[in-house]
């Protein structure tokens, strides 16, 4: 099947992957999150926990696109490292509910700052023009996230 205007070439499709992917390889080993002992998952659970705040772990597990077994180990050790709070629903016992603690949240803080930084000092030699565009793809780039993610559920 050739391209058509609103589809991307198979080497247009490859960097984009590949340049989506690096940049988040690059992005990850925050300072903050190294010394916590973070992996790549449990960084965007307490990250994720940040922008939603409370959340059902039913919900996050489709959210962060991770099987509910995993989900619960990740949760687990956070919850051991004293950066997330579990309880159960009083309404349903089956399901569970998690947040952030105060500690989770100074080091949630800490990360963005650090990726903030870092991604400031990578922009701070481009062309203002450059700048620009990067910013006027971040909302086409959001919505192939969520149809992205809504071809998972």
């Amino acid at each position: 099947m050739s391209p058509t205007a609103t589809q991307l070439d198979l080497e247009t499709a490859t960097r984009l992957r590949a340049v989506i992917g690096r940049l988040s390889r690059l992005l990850r080993p925050a300072p903050a999150a190294v010394a916590a002992g973070l992996t790549p998952t449990r960084i965007s659970v307490l990250l994720t926990l940040m922008r939603e705040g409370s959340v059902r772990l039913s919900d996050l597990a489709d959210y962060e696109a991770v099987n509910p077994t995993q989900l619960s180990r990740t949760i687990a050790q956070l919850v051991e490292s004293g950066f997330v709070e579990r309880w159960t629903d009083r309404d349903d016992r089956r399901a569970a509910w998690v947040k952030p603690t105060p500690a989770g949240k100074r080091l949630a803080e800490r990360i963005r700052r650090e990726r903030t930084d870092a991604l400031n000092v990578a922009l701070e030699d481009l062309a203002p023009q450059e700048r620009d565009r990067i910013v006027a793809a971040l909302s086409a780039l959001e919505e192939v996230a969520e149809r992205l993610k809504g071809e998972r559920s």
